[in-house]
C-alpha cells in the first residue's frame, strides 16, 4: 500500500460569481502532494498551481497562501491539473490522505460541476483517508485539532509555511508516517503532562506547548 497526502488551496468565490452549476463558496487554486511508500517514506512530491474559473485571489488569500496573481495567470485549469495529478500517483494499491475531509469534498465539488471525468480519481475519493480524524482517535481528543496544533502535539517541527499546499502536504505526511510508525505514539512533552494528575483537568494551550521555544 501506497499513500498519496494531498493539501489543497482554494480562492474565494464571491456569490455574484457563484452559478446554478458552481454554487461553491471556494475554488482550488493548488494542488499539493506528497508520495509515501509501503514503510511511509517520502519518495515524490507533486505541487501545481490550478488557475480558477469562478473564484478570484484576493488580498487575504494571497498573503495567507504566499501564492500570487503570476502563479495562476498562465496555470492549468482544474480538469489539466487533475489529469496530471491522476497521471503522477503510481498505479496499485494507493490510498489518498488529507488533514479533514475537506479536500475530498473540494476535489467531488469540482468534479461535479465542471462535468469532470477520470475513473482513477473517483476511485480515490471513495477511499480517503481523514488524517485528523485519525489523529483526534488516537489521542482520544474531543474536538477537532487543527493541523497546527497536531504537529505541535506530536512533538514534530512544522517545515516551510502554514497553507502552503506543498508544505501542509509534507508535514500531514510526517504525521501520517509518526502515527503508522511502531506501537508507541511519543507527544510533546508539556501535552503528555497536561494529561495527567499534574496539570489536570485543565486543558493544554498552544502557550503551554510553545513555552520555552524561541520564535525569530
Amino acid at each position: 500500500m501506497k499513500y498519496v497526502i494531498v493539501d489543497l488551496e482554494m480562492c474565494r468565490v464571491a456569490k455574484s460569481n457563484r452559478t446554478e452549476e458552481y454554487r461553491w463558496a471556494q475554488e482550488i487554486i493548488e494542488i499539493g502532494a506528497v508520495l509515501l511508500d509501503e514503510n511511509f517514506e517520502m519518495v515524490d512530491r507533486f505541487d501545481i498551481f490550478v488557475k480558477p474559473k469562478y473564484g478570484r485571489l484576493d488580498s487575504f488569500i494571497e498573503k495567507l497562501t504566499g501564492i500570487q496573481e503570476k502563479d495562476l495567470r498562465n496555470a492549468p485549469d482544474f480538469s489539466e491539473a487533475m489529469d496530471k495529478f491522476a497521471a503522477w500517483i503510481p498505479e496499485g494499491d494507493v490510498r489518498c490522505v488529507s488533514w479533514s475531509m475537506t479536500d475530498n469534498s473540494q476535489i467531488l465539488h469540482e468534479i461535479v460541476s465542471k462535468d469532470y471525468k477520470n475513473s482513477r480519481i473517483m476511485e480515490l475519493l471513495a477511499e480517503w483517508i481523514d488524517c485528523q480524524k485519525l489523529f483526534d482517535e488516537k489521542l482520544n481528543i474531543a474536538r477537532s485539532s487543527s493541523l497546527e496544533e497536531a504537529l505541535i502535539i506530536a512533538d514534530i517541527y512544522q517545515e516551510g509555511n502554514a497553507h502552503s499546499g506543498i508544505d501542509d502536504a509534507y508535514n500531514t505526511a510526517l504525521l501520517f508516517k509518526k502515527m503508522n510508525s511502531g506501537d508507541t505514539f511519543e507527544v510533546n512533552p508539556v501535552y503528555k503532562a497536561s494529561q495527567t494528575e499534574e496539570i489536570s483537568p485543565m486543558i493544554v494551550s498552544l502557550g503551554d506547548l510553545l513555552s520555552g521555544i524561541k520564535l525569530n
